[in-house]
């Protein structure tokens, strides 16, 4: 779990400097989520 702050500390710093808006910040840190656990969300 604690890989997953971390990544999303440095997604939050990537989006900083390129100025990703509050919705492309948003899709980047939950893309995981939606389409890498897929089904193992549902169960």
């Amino acid at each position: 779990m604690w890989a997953k702050i971390l990544i999303d500390e440095i997604d939050k710093c990537i989006a900083k400097y390129y100025n990703f808006t509050e919705e492309e910040l948003d899709f980047i840190i939950n893309y995981d989520i939606k389409y890498r656990m897929g089904d193992e969300l549902n169960e």
